[in-house]
C-alpha cells in the first residue's frame, strides 16, 4: 500500500518513480495523510510547506537516487530559502534565510520532496526533544511516554512513526545516533568534515557537530552520503578522500576485523544490563561473522573530553543566543532553562578557555588514534547506557547546565559513549539490533578510525543482511 512508507526504504521508493508505480505526488499523498494521522501523537513534523514541495514536483525533480521520495529538514541547521526554521526557539522562531545552504542543496539534487521540518531541541542541546516552541514534548512511536532521543527527535520519531521513510538530521555529540537508537533505526556519523557546514557557519561546535541522516536501511544511509559528500567552497578543512564510495562499500563484506567490544562506559561504569547484554550479543553476531571479537576499553581522557565539549558547546549557545537578543533581556519567555545557564556558564569562562577546550579536544582525538591504532578496527560499545528514558527527564527546565550535561543524572551518563567521536571526528554508527524487556529500541554503536567510513559502511551492512530489521517497526508505523 502506497500509504505505508514505514514499510520500505527510500531506495525501493525512488525504484517505484522510476518504473512508473506511483508518482512523486502520490508519494506526497501519501506522507501527509501519515502526517494527519499520527503527527498528533508525537509532534514530530512542524513548520508544513505543502506549496513548496508541490512545486517542487511540477518544476520538474532532479534524476537523482531519490527521485520523488518524501523527506523532512530537522528544524536545525540545513538552512534553506523555502523553508523556514524555529531552530528549536522561540528566540529564533520563523527565521527565513536568504539563500540555502550546501547540504540542503545536495539533498534537493537527489531528487527528494522536502515538504517540512522535524522538532529539535533548543540549539541542539540535549537528549531528548522537548523544546517550547512547539508547545509540547515530541513522544517515541515505540512508546509515547519515552522520547524519540534529541537532539535530532523529530527526524528519528517521523521516520519511526512510518511518516517518511528517511530524514535529515544532524550530530554534534550523538543527535543523530541517539534518536537511532531509541527509534530503531540506522544512525551514521560521518568523519568530520566529510559533509559542508556552510555557507552559515565554517564549522559546527569547533568540528563537532556534523549532519546526517535517520534511515531504515543501511542502502539509504550509503546513497545519502555519497550525494552529499565533499567540501563546500571555501571549507577551512575537508575529510580524507573516499577509496570508492559508500555505495560501493555495502556491495561487498569488509575484511574480518579486531573488534573490540566493551559492555561498560569507557570508563569502566555499569550499564543497563539490558543494554549491556545487547551489546555482548552483537558481539557474539560479530564473532560469527568471523570477526575477531576481545573485550577493551579506549586509553583516553574521555571526562576531560566531556567536560571541554561542556564548555564549547556552552560558549557556542552564548554567542548564538546573545547575538540574536540584540540587547533584550534573556527573558524566561525567549530562552528556556538550560540554554540560559550555558550562557551563564560560558561568560563565567575565562576568554582563553575557548581555546584551551579545543586544544584538549585536539588532543583527545590524538588519544582515540592511538588507542585504534595496531590494537583494533572496530570499537563496538552500547549507543546509549539504559533504553530510551521516559518524557521529561531531560527537558530544559533546568539552569544548572554543567550539572544537566556532566552531573551524575546528567546527559553523559545517560549517553557517555557518541560525544566521544564526535570529539575525536572519527565516524561512528548506530544499528538496531536490541530490544528491551518492555519492546523499546536498544541501539548497538560502532566506530572506526578517522576517515574509514567505507569500511565501516561495509560492515554496518554485513551487519543488517546477518540479522535483518526491517520488519521490526514501531506498533504505531503498522497499518491498521
Amino acid at each position: 500500500m502506497i500509504g505505508d512508507l514505514g514499510a520500505r526504504d527510500a531506495t525501493e521508493l525512488a525504484a517505484w518513480v522510476a518504473k512508473g508505480k506511483v508518482s512523486p505526488s502520490e508519494l506526497l499523498d501519501a506522507a501527509l495523510s501519515a502526517v494527519a494521522a499520527r503527527n498528533p501523537a508525537i509532534n514530530a513534523v512542524v513548520l508544513m510547506q505543502e506549496g513548496a514541495a508541490r512545486k517542487a514536483i511540477s518544476d520538474g525533480l532532479p534524476p537523482g537516487p531519490f527521485r520523488g521520495v518524501p523527506f523532512l529538514l530537522k528544524d536545525l541547521g540545513a538552512e534553506a530559502r523555502d523553508f523556514p526554521s524555529h531552530n528549536g526557539s522561540r528566540l529564533f522562531s520563523n527565521t527565513r534565510y536568504a539563500r540555502d545552504s550546501a547540504i540542503h542543496e545536495r539533498m534537493r539534487a537527489t531528487g527528494l520532496v522536502t515538504f517540512g521540518r522535524t522538532t529539535s531541541p533548543e540549539g541542539g542541546i540535549g537528549t531528548a526533544t522537548e523544546a517550547a516552541v512547539y508547545g509540547g514534548p515530541t513522544r517515541n512511536p515505540w512508546n509515547p511516554a519515552h522520547t524519540p532521543g534529541g537532539s535530532s527527535g523529530g527526524a528519528g520519531a517521523a521516520v519511526a512513526a512510518g511518516i517518511v521513510s528517511m530524514a535529515h538530521g544532524s550530530d554534534g555529540g550523538g543527535s543523530v545516533r541517539i534518536p537511532a537508537s531509541c527509534c530503531g533505526l540506522v544512525g551514521f556519523k560521518p568523519t568530520r568534515a566529510r559533509l559542508p557546514d556552510g555557507p552559515y557557519v565554517g564549522e559546527g561546535w569547533a568540528g563537532m557537530a556534523i549532519d546526517g541522516f535517520l534511515t531504515r536501511s543501511v542502502r539509504d544511509t550509503a546513497q545519502m552520503l555519497d550525494a552529499c559528500a565533499g567540501p563546500d567552497l571555501g571549507a577551512p578543512y575537508v575529510a580524507p578522500p573516499l577509496i570508492s564510495s559508500h555505495a560501493d562499500a555495502i556491495t561487498r563484506p569488509p575484511r574480518r576485523l579486531r573488534v573490540a567490544i566493551c559492555d561498560t562506559t569507557f570508563t569502566g561504569e555499569a550499564i543497563d544490563p539490558e543494554v549491556a547484554e545487547a551489546v555482548r550479543v552483537a558481539g557474539r553476531l560479530l564473532e560469527s561473522l568471523g570477526h575477531q571479537v576481545f573485550p577493551a576499553r579506549p586509553k583516553a581522557d574521555v571526562a576531560g573530553m566531556m567536560r571541554a565539549w561542556t564548555d564549547i558547546v556552552a560558549i557556542g549557545a552564548a554567542l548564538s543566543i546573545r547575538s540574536a537578543l540584540k540587547g533584550r533581556p534573556m527573558s524566561e519567555d525567549l530562552v528556556e532553562g538550560v540554554s540560559r545557564g550555558a550562557c551563564a556558564h560560558a561568560e563565567g569562562l575565562h576568554p582563553t578557555r575557548y581555546l584551551q577546550a579545543v586544544g584538549e579536544i585536539h588532543s583527545f582525538g590524538r588519544q582515540m588514534a592511538a588507542t585504534f591504532e595496531g590494537q583494533y578496527d572496530i570499537l563496538l560499545s552500547a549507543t546509549l547506557a539504559e533504553p530510551p528514558a521516559k518524557i521529561g527527564r531531560f527537558n530544559h527546565a533546568s539552569t544548572d547546565y554543567v550539572d544537566y550535561r556532566i552531573g551524575p543524572n546528567g546527559v553523559f551518563a545517560y549517553s557517555p559513549f557518541c560525544a566521544v567521536f564526535n570529539a575525536s571526528g572519527q565516524p561512528a554508527a548506530s544499528l538496531p539490533l536490541g530490544r528491551s524487556d518492555t519492546d523499546l529500541p536498544i541501539g548497538i554503536h560502532l566506530a572506526a578510525p578517522f576517515g574509514r567510513d567505507e569500511e565501516l559502511i561495509s560492515l554496518c551492512a554485513e551487519i543488517e543482511a546477518a540479522q535483518p530489521w526491517a520488519a521490526t517497526r514501531a506498533p504505531m508505523a503498522n497499518p491498521q
